[in-house]
């Protein structure tokens, strides 16, 4: 199964490109399914999250035009917060999502990419605290399909490399609740462009879901403009296979549809 499971359009803040731009070129590659999974983050971007209406009605518009050509499921990326799961619980009731990605994208509304919650700690203080928050909303907050780009913080890290075995016991801890919630993990290949190895999650912390019983896994490439669309996905599924998953999924209805690798 050839898919793309996070995907941007001007829907997100961060993009410019046309939902129809990213259909098209994924039709192109032969992507047999797709999912858009537009930013939405309560708190610190309210003002500019996605137009949930807009989103939806342009969604049917695609599903129409490139019926027979191509998949198109609806997702959201929801950054949750402790103090924000009224918001992102009315909205996931309101809408019908196919996909649901919760990422940790800031801690009391401060912003990972602005090194806002970073600053005045040290390295270890908020490596610890960015697995924490994730693993606290977690505990609170179930309508979600899959934790995002897992150790995300990696590229926000200003004093570089952290090792995964330092964080090993909390990927577990987070990975047991996701596995007893019947939630996954995606595996994003963002990482290239940014000048980083492996994946996000590394192949580490990938071994240790395996070991612990994980199945429900995602590809996705966090694509906000058409060149960087399906990235490294045939790579990573090779990479699974070599761990020892045997299967991949893709969502309808917030259901996961698992296929063979």
């Amino acid at each position: 199964m050839y898919t793309d499971y996070h995907l941007h359009s001007s829907f997100s803040d961060d993009s410019q490109t046309p939902m129809e731009d990213m259909v098209r070129r994924a039709a192109t590659l032969g992507l047999e399914e797709i999912c858009f999974t537009e930013h939405v983050d309560y708190g610190v971007k309210t003002v500019v999250n996605c137009d949930y209406a807009a989103y939806f009605a342009k969604l049917a518009e695609m599903r129409e035009k490139y019926r027979g050509q191509i998949t198109i499921r609806a997702g959201i990326e929801f950054g949750v917060q402790l103090e924000t799961i009224p918001e992102f619980t009315a909205a996931f009731q309101r809408w019908p999502f196919d996909f649901v990605i919760y990422s940790c994208h800031q801690i009391d509304n401060q912003e990972f990419w602005r090194n806002e919650f970073q600053a005045g700690r040290t390295q270890e203080e908020y490596q610890t605290a960015y697995y924490a928050a994730i693993y606290d909303v977690m505990c609170q907050y179930k309508l979600y399909s899959v934790l995002g780009h897992l150790d995300m913080i990696k590229r926000y890290d200003p004093c570089g490399d952290y090792p995964d075995e330092k964080i090993l016991p909390l990927a577990e801890k987070i990975m047991r609740q996701a596995i007893a919630d019947g939630k996954g993990i995606e595996v994003n290949t963002s990482t290239l462009r940014y000048g980083l190895p492996g994946t996000f999650p590394s192949r580490r912390l990938l071994e240790l879901y395996h070991d612990l019983g994980g199945r429900i896994l995602t590809i996705g490439s966090d694509s906000h403009d058409t060149a960087h669309l399906a990235d490294l996905i045939p790579e990573v599924q090779s990479l699974l296979k070599e761990i020892g998953f045997r299967e991949i999924c893709t969502f309808e209805h917030m259901e996961p549809v698992f296929h063979r690798l």
